[in-house]
Formats: C-alpha cells, sequence, structure tokens
C-alpha cells in the first residue's frame, strides 16, 4: 500500500549530518531533514561479508527483525563479529551518505545505513564494495557457480555485486545492460552530493509501480491488472527496454465497477482488519499486534474432527500453519512473532506442522525465521520489517480505548464519580456542581444509582446536576462549579 502523501522511503539515499553519536548505544542519530531523525548503529557502518551475503537474500535489505536486544532490538550485528566502534568513526556535526532501510514505526525514526546499494532488475550494485553475490533463493548449485562467474568477469571496478531471484538463468547482455544502468544512476547521485549541503535527498527508490515491475513482475505472474492509463503507459515503458517479452501480460481495466470491487479486493482488505481468522474446517486464529510482537493464537473453534483429538488438533495446526504465514504476507507483519500452536502430544505431529509453516514462509519475499517447538508449545519466530503494517496503516488507535480496547466499565466509572464528589464535599463549600458525562453514564447515574447521588447530596449539602454530552469519551468525567462555570475535575480526580 501506499499513498501520495505518505510515500515510502525504503532505498532514499540522503546526504545527513550527525546529529549526535552515542558510545553508550553505539549508535548515532543522524538528520535527513525529515520530521523524526534517523538511527544509524555502528554495525550498519560496516556490514561484514556474512551480512552482504544476506543483505538481498530475499530481494530487500537486511533488516533488524532478527536482531538481538542490543539498543532496543535495533542492532544488527553478530556477536561473534568485531563492530567498529561509533565514536571512532563519526563525529558531530559530519556530513554523510546514508540509505534508508527501514521506515519510521510508532515513535521509531528510520533507520540507516551507509552501505549503499541500488537495485536493478537483475542486479544490485553496491559502490566501494568488491563483494560478489547470488540471492540464496537461487538454490541450483550449478547456476549459483555459473552466476558467480559471470559477473565476477563483468563487475565494475570499485563495486560489488548480488545477483537478484530473477537474475536466474540470464545471461551476460541482461546483466551488463543492468550494470550499466545502475553505474550512470551512481555517478549522477555523487555530483548531485558534491553539490548538497546537507540535510538533502539524493536520490528516490521507484514509485510503488515501477518498482513492483522492477521486483515482482515475472514470468510467474500471468496477468497484471492496471486502472489507470497512465500508470499502464509507465509500466508497459519500463518494460520496452527490460523484458517486453511481458508486456502482452498487462491489461488496463476499463470496467464501469471500482477495480478493487471487480476483483473482490476491498472485501479482502476489510478481512485483513479483524483480529479473528477463520480456517476452512471451522478452526480459527486469532492476531494480536503489540509494540513488542505479534501474538497469534490457534483454536479448534467450531471443527470437532471425526477420529480421535490428536488428529483433530493436527488438522486444525496444519491448516492455522499455512493461513498464519499468509496471513503474515497480507497483513505486512513483521519483528518477533509468537504462535501458539494448539498443544499436541505427538513429536511428529509437531514436526509436520512445522515443516508446513516453514514451507508456506519460502514464498515470502520478506527473510523469515521459525525456530522449533518450545517446551511450552509456542513457535517463535521473525519476519523482516521495513514499514508499518497492513493493520498500522489503515487504522489508528481507537480515542475511546487509546489503542487498549477495553474502556472503564460503567459501575467502575460511577465509583469515580462517587469519590471524585467526596472530595469536593470535604475540600470545597459548593453548593452546586455540574456534571457532564456520557449519556450512557448519565442513564447509568440516573437509573442505577439515583440514591446513592442523593445520599451524597444530604452528606455533602450540594446540589448535583446532571448534564449528558455526546462529544465526550463513554467513561469521560468533567465537572464544573454550578455558579462560575468553572471546570475543577482535574483539581478533584485524586
Amino acid at each position: 500500500m501506499e499513498r501520495p502523501e505518505a510515500r515510502r522511503r525504503v532505498g532514499d539515499i540522503y546526504k545527513g549530518r550527525v546529529n549526535a553519536v552515542l558510545p553508550g548505544m553505539q549508535a548515532a542519530f543522524v538528520d535527513l531533514g525529515l520530521e523524526k531523525t534517523a538511527f544509524l548503529h555502528a554495525s550498519d557502518l560496516h556490514p561484514s561479508e556474512s551480512e552482504l551475503d544476506d543483505m538481498f537474500d530475499e530481494e530487500e535489505a537486511e533488516d533488524g527483525a532478527k536482531d538481538g536486544k542490543q539498543n532496543g532490538g535495533r542492532g544488527r550485528w553478530r556477536r561473534d563479529e568485531p563492530v567498529p566502534k561509533i565514536e571512532e568513526a563519526l563525529q558531530k556535526g559530519q556530513e554523510i551518505l546514508v540509505q534508508i532501510t527501514k521506515e519510521p514505526i510508532g515513535t521509531k525514526g528510520p533507520r540507516v545505513t551507509t552501505q549503499i546499494s541500488l537495485p536493478g532488475r537483475y542486479l544490485v550494485l553496491m559502490p566501494g564494495h568488491d563483494h560478489i553475490g547470488v540471492s540464496r533463493k537461487i538454490e541450483d548449485r550449478q547456476e549459483r557457480s555459473r552466476l558467480k562467474t559471470l559477473i565476477k568477469d563483468i563487475r565494475p571496478k570499485g563495486s560489488g555485486l548480488i545477483v537478484r531471484t530473477v537474475g536466474s538463468e540470464r545471461g551476460k547482455k541482461e546483466f551488463q545492460s543492468d550494470i550499466k544502468y545502475l553505474e550512470t544512476l551512481w555517478t549522477k547521485i555523487e555530483k548531485q552530493s558534491q553539490r548538497a549541503k546537507a540535510p538533502a535527498i539524493l536520490h528516490r527508490e521507484m514509485e510503488l509501480t515501477t518498482g513492483l515491475i522492477r521486483d515482482i513482475f515475472t514470468e510467474d505472474v500471468g496477468q497484471l491488472v492496471v486502472d489507470s492509463k497512465e500508470g499502464h503507459k509507465e509500466i508497459l515503458d519500463y518494460l520496452k527496454n527490460y523484458v517486453p517479452e511481458l508486456s502482452s501480460r498487462v491489461k488496463l481495466y476499463r470496467g464501469e465497477e471500482p477495480i478493487f470491487d471487480h476483483f473482490g479486493i476491498e472485501a479482502e482488505l476489510e478481512k485483513a482488519m479483524d483480529r479473528k481468522v477463520w480456517l476452512k474446517r471451522g478452526g480459527y486464529i486469532t492476531i494480536d499486534q503489540t509494540e513488542a510482537l505479534v501474538a497469534i493464537d490457534v483454536n479448534t473453534g467450531r471443527f470437532t474432527g471425526k477420529k480421535n483429538q490428536e488428529d483433530t488438533i493436527l488438522k486444525t495446526n496444519l491448516e492455522a500453519a499455512e493461513e498464519i504465514a499468509r496471513q503474515l504476507r497480507l497483513r505486512d507483519l513483521g519483528g518477533i512473532i509468537v504462535l501458539d500452536f494448539i498443544d499436541m502430544e505427538s513429536e511428529a505431529n509437531k514436526k509436520a506442522v512445522l515443516d508446513t509453516l516453514r514451507n508456506r514462509l519460502k514464498r515470502d519475499r520478506s527473510r523469515t525465521k521459525a525456530f522449533a517447538v518450545s517446551e511450552l508449545g509456542l513457535v517463535e519466530m521473525t519476519r523482516q520489517r521495513q514499514r508499518p503494517s497492513l493493520g498500522t496503516y489503515f487504522s489508528q488507535d481507537c480515542p475511546e480505548c487509546g489503542g487498549t480496547g477495553k474502556v472503564l466499565s460503567l459501575a467502575s466509572a460511577t465509583l469515580r464519580i462517587q469519590r471524585m464528589l467526596r472530595r469536593v464535599g470535604l475540600r470545597a463549600k459548593e453548593k452546586l456542581l455540574l456534571l457532564r458525562v456520557h449519556p450512557d453514564l448519565a442513564v447509568h447515574l440516573v437509573e442505577q444509582n439515583a440514591d446513592l447521588l442523593e445520599d451524597l447530596e444530604r452528606a455533602y449539602r450540594f446540589r448535583i446536576e446532571i448534564r449528558d454530552d455526546p462529544s465526550l469519551r463513554r467513561d469521560e468525567i468533567r465537572l464544573f462549579r454550578g455558579r462560575t462555570f468553572e471546570e475543577i475535575t482535574k483539581q478533584f480526580e485524586r
């Protein structure tokens, strides 16, 4: 998902200024001219060889999802490898070239690296490195060997190359065309960097449409449907230069019905917001997203099975494993994910569920890793997170509950009002009080607690007027002096 007013920034290259260097965190904060300051960890100054191998493993940059908990889970280094000291590499006020690897999420600013990488259709160019790599999704050993030998011969001096998954079975001509384009782009960025004054943007990653065409529109895709004439032309122009044979698969949608309605996407988007997802046999999974992790619970629901309990549980868990992998992609959930499958006795069944999950996760373009079933019957896994999830993108915290999903009950709100009125009676000499509350709470006070209010009026010799206000939250309480209409809520809340 992408909107014009909130475009994605992963891949954008900036000339930034170092705002602060924090040796205790082994990190620096870099001003990019954006709303939030960027975070640069020491391990992102000079990625190790093993990290370079992984960097475009899934055709996207390395993520913090599998990070250790150092620095709030943002450090990327492996403990068996030396980390450069941030204070020796950077100084406050220094201007540096950085690339965004993770979008701002929640209160955190974007994450950046000094290792610039420019993705093309088949290759990734890494200026300043001599590294050569092949995506691990290309598993055939002979093909990997062929590709490494091929790109070793055509690698430009002073730059590294990584073959992307779509580069499998490609030849020298396609790679050279990619290299020529990427080298020209890097030269342009370097020249702009010399002229620009930090903070400044030097290069924007492709827009959503073109970026998707470059990254995932391959021979495996049967058809691409677009409802914009401009977008249709933009895609065809791009394909003409790279893969003209795929042009015939791009169709312009001309129907009167909105394209999302025609293909049933709108309904699926609404389902993607639901906490509960039903499985075909009658079981279901619940998905709860917190700031620290995502918790997914599996339940048998209406599915009772036909044989024995273990068989029923196994079938539910297998179906859930497939659906979980799909929901992670659909909702773009990332970071630490804990899966609570229904407890199984058989070790063979546990292995079958884990194997099913891992096989389905292979379809994911984001890097994932699922660990073995723990002693508590939980599966812990990680998924690469570069941007906020679909739910975060489409929604915001409820103004009523602040995102907790809970509000104070009417009974609890009544007790709160009672305590507040007692404080007024003990500390002040008021004759008339105005109590403004939500209509539901007003009805509850009048119908269920009239005696309580009368007792308070007699005990403290004041009169209480209740006024309903639909603009207030259901558990919101506002108290005023009757004569002057001065609000005294905060004064007597505690």
